[in-house]
């Protein structure tokens, strides 16, 4: 029997545990960043919880996908939980300093990494990280929000603000960074303004809805990330999803179907991915789970496509 990482929590999808090793000798690296930032909307806190409960929910899936070729993702990735990142309530530089530590080491390892939020502020940090280590970074960023504020009261890291730092990181080239799904109206008007003034791409919900073939889109989406860069890092915030799939996350209607979702992400594994994070999860929110159940689903698609796209 695999041990748990920590308490009763097992690690993500029956990962071989290697929280207590330096040793990274497993293909892919899962690791969690159970932060919550200062801000929070409404009612809608507790995604520090995440890692935990994904990892929870996990328990109940294979690596099996049937619809998928009949592939078993552990027949030819092997799997690796490294834990989480330890974090500081109360210090909020202080904890991007440590996520972006943790993720470097990670990173340098060239394993292919998955980490659980956490509010979407950590993907700062780890993606600051992976230029540290000397590659250009494309990111496909799956979101009904741009997250590209400035601050929050005065908060350059809070879950709204990871894009606009990245726009300010030299190692990520703006133009291959693609703000796919946006929609509605818990986005604010200078937030589309500061996506174009810093170069990058903007795909709105009824550009993806209205893609006459969602598999072709979704390699157009691709091509525009990986222009002139290194690597493609992909990042989900859960409210990609319309609410109707995602119980256990923000209430943004008019999104994305989970099965829209995983066709999208596995076309993306399929071309070439260096990590991914999935970020929002909200528990408290959620009697069934069933926004961390689909963790496990989306991960496995991403895994297959690397596999079927010969990265593996």
């Amino acid at each position: 029997m695999q041990s748990n990482i920590y308490g009763n929590t097992p690690p993500m999808l029956g990962a071989k545990n290697l929280t207590k090793t330096d040793e990274y000798d497993t293909d892919v690296l899962v690791y969690g960043v159970p932060w919550e930032g200062a801000c929070t909307w409404g009612d809608y806190t507790g995604c520090e919880l995440g890692p935990k409960q994904i990892r929870l929910s996990s328990a109940r899936y294979s690596t099996y996908l049937p619809e998928l070729n009949h592939i078993n993702v552990e027949d030819h990735l092997s799997l690796g939980d490294v834990g989480d990142v330890s974090v500081i309530p109360h210090d909020v530089p202080g904890t991007m300093d440590r996520i972006e530590a943790f993720a470097e080491n990670l990173w340098r390892s060239g394993k292919f990494l998955v980490g659980l939020g956490g509010d979407h502020g950590i993907t700062y940090p780890v993606v600051k990280a992976l230029t540290n280590t000397g590659k250009k970074v494309g990111i496909i960023h799956l979101d009904s929000h741009y997250d590209n504020m400035p601050h929050y009261e005065g908060d350059r890291f809070a879950r709204s603000t990871p894009f606009m730092r990245l726009y300010e990181t030299d190692g990520v080239r703006n133009e291959s960074l693609i703000h796919a799904g946006i929609k509605g109206p818990r986005n604010k008007p200078e937030t589309g303004a500061y996506a174009q003034e810093a170069g990058a791409v903007t795909l709105s919900i009824n550009d993806i809805k209205g893609a006459h073939d969602l598999k072709a889109y979704a390699n157009e989406i691709y091509d525009m990330a990986a222009q002139e860069v290194d690597v493609v890092y992909l990042t989900i915030c859960s409210d990609v999803l319309d609410f109707a799939f995602n119980p256990g996350g923000p209430v943004d209607g008019n999104g994305l179907t989970s099965h829209e979702l995983v066709t999208m992400i596995y076309e993306f594994g399929k071309r070439g991915l260096c990590g991914m994070d999935f970020v929002e999860v909200y528990p408290q929110q959620d009697a069934n789970q069933n926004s961390a159940h689909f963790v496990s689903t989306a991960v496995l698609y991403v895994l297959a496509g690397h596999v079927h796209g010969g990265h593996a």
